[in-house]
């Protein structure tokens, strides 16, 4: 009977509290669980996801509807043949992803540029023209973004995902025997730079705006990629921002440091401004609160009231210098990359010497100023800007690597870095010659054969030999004592090896003779002290200048008035 009385109890209690939830008047911890793993709300999960996920500021219902929505497509055969064998062959010259990244950026800039002349409208979007690289290192990403002229839906398909027939065949062939050097320079010159970004990055991501179309997100893993509109909308205004998502060995590139240099090594000198999104510690002045808290109160002070201020106190007071105290604070901002403009692009009235000889320092890493220096522009089959300059101090191991290649001219084709490595710019015996060479007349597309390529590069080479001897030749004659000392054995070499400008090279040439004692003697000059009916120019070889006059040969011919 007891346990009847029990259980009924217990269900009298049930049914009381159930009525009381039904009335409404039962309360329940929404909170209960949800810090706790197996009772995570969707809303957390949501939230988590958000938090996640940070490409390009794009949220998790952005995210799928990309995926959704987006148009995957395959690389045409020839590109996945080509970036195999660039991620194969160009691993330890990974840097250049940036170099050809920058070059597509300025060329971009430069046709909406250009368009603009025609166009006044094509620069409503923005008119600034720049190229801004951010690094996001707590994601892994490198931004880099210019305000060119964009890439339709159309154009992200063509151009980034085909090679234009007309030069593939021959550019995979040259690629294929090539050497990691010589492949570095082909990339460039053949237009596909683009594809070097999966030398560092496992995903890369094209964001884009043209005048004429949406804003489309290009992405692909180097095995397919996809297209889609961009969810965001015009976030961009107008241009391009490539997103490489950095494999896990380059996550160096992220670091201020190795940006910078690498902007300074190939692309200081491009025509539109490059910026680096950076940090820097700056020291500021800030009032001192800490003392003033702990500055005691007098009690009189305390209970005086407020209208009973001594009147000359309160001015003191005010006069009183306020404490402060230094503080550091961080400041992030964009950097301006390249403020060093390349002068030869300039008239050379208006280039004093100051700049030439800040420049010639800054491409020889000479302390010492030049001792000439030719600035000009050829024209003709190729055109080309050059500057040339003729160290005073010539190299201790010239001849040591005499014929090796050395870093001496550096080429550039529309102000982008291409190579200084090429042997045949420069004849070997002119191998301390340092300078420039820019033009807009060297391939950097598929369109052009690789004949063509050398056929241009000898006419510059020829020009250049030509622009070297007519520098050295308006060298005063007191500093030309100075040259000939440096460099006499290579000219003496120029002689022996360049046979179309041995005459040239031969006014160049001086000689002790039996004229002076100190002086040495041109050809020219000796030429025109010879007596008449004289039909040769006598010589004769010594160890030592001594050891010649001392020859009985010659004082036969000294007593002969012969020089």
């Amino acid at each position: 009977m007891k346990r009847l009385l029990f259980l009924g109890a217990i269900g009298l209690l049930f049914f009381a509290v159930s009525v009381q939830a039904d009335d409404g008047s039962a309360t329940v911890d929404a909170d209960i669980g949800k810090g706790m793993d197996a009772s995570r709300t969707a809303d957390d999960t949501l939230a988590r996801e958000e938090e996640a996920i940070k490409l390009d500021g794009l949220n998790v219902a952005q995210m799928k509807e990309m995926r959704e929505k987006a148009e995957k497509h395959a690389f045409q055969a020839e590109v996945n043949r080509m970036m195999k064998l660039i991620i194969n062959s160009l691993y330890k010259n990974k840097e250049i992803f940036l170099r050809e990244l920058i070059s597509n950026a300025s060329d971009a800039i430069d046709k909406i540029r250009f368009l603009s002349l025609t166009h006044t409208d094509s620069l409503t979007a923005t008119d600034e023209l720049s190229i801004k690289i951010k690094a996001d290192t707590e994601n892994h990403i490198l931004h880099v973004t210019d305000t060119g002229i964009g890439m339709t839906k159309e154009d992200l398909i063509k151009n980034l995902g085909t090679i234009a027939k007309s030069g593939t065949s021959d550019f995979l062939a040259k690629l294929g025997e090539a050497s990691p050097t010589e492949m570095t320079d082909l990339i460039g010159q053949f237009g596909v730079g683009f594809y070097s970004s999966f030398l560092v990055a496992d995903r890369v991501v094209v964001t884009s705006k043209h005048n004429d179309d949406e804003q489309y997100v290009w992405e692909s893993d180097a095995e397919s990629f996809t297209v889609v509109k961009d969810p965001r909308g015009n976030t961009l205004g107008r241009g391009t921002t490539v997103s490489l998502h950095l494999k896990e060995e380059a996550h160096d590139y992220l670091e201020a440091g190795t940006l910078k240099n690498l902007v300074k090594k190939y692309s200081q000198f491009i025509n539109f401004n490059i910026y680096l999104w950076g940090s820097q510690t700056i020291d500021e002045e800030v009032p001192d609160e800490d003392e003033e808290a702990d500055k005691p109160i007098d009690d009189e002070d305390a209970e005086k009231p407020a209208e009973d201020e001594d009147e000359d106190g309160k001015v003191e007071d005010e006069e009183k210098e306020k404490k402060t105290k230094t503080v550091s604070k961080t400041v992030w901002d964009w950097e301006l990359m390249n403020s060093i403009k390349p002068i030869w692009t300039r008239k050379p009235a208006e280039v004093d010497d100051t700049e030439y000889n800040a420049f010639f320092k800054s491409i020889s890493k000479d302390d010492e100023e030049p001792m000439s220096k030719i600035h000009f522009t050829a024209e003709g089959e190729v055109t080309f800007k050059s500057i040339l300059f003729v160290p005073k101090k010539s190299p201790h191991d010239m001849f040591n690597n005499y014929g090796k290649r050395v870093d001496a001219i550096k080429l550039y084709v529309r102000r982008v870095f291409i190579t200084d490595n090429f042997e045949d710019m420069m004849p070997k015996y002119l191998t301390f010659v340092k300078g420039v060479v820019d033009s807009d007349d060297l391939p950097l597309n598929v369109s052009r054969e690789t004949l063509q390529q050398n056929k241009l590069l000898k006419v510059i080479k020829k020009k250049l030999v030509r622009k070297t001897l007519d520098m050295i030749k308006k060298i005063t004659k007191e500093e030309y004592a100075n040259f000939w000392k440096e460099y006499s054995t290579n000219i003496k070499l120029g002689v022996m090896e360049d046979t179309s400008n041995r005459t040239r090279l031969a006014k160049l040439l001086l000689f002790y003779s039996s004229n002076s004692d100190t002086e040495q003697t041109s050809l020219t000059d000796y030429v025109e002290r010879m007596k008449d009916k004289q039909e040769h120019i006598y010589f004769v070889a010594g160890t030592s200048k001594e050891d010649a006059m001392s020859s009985p040969f010659v004082e036969r011919l000294l007593k002969k008035g012969y020089e």
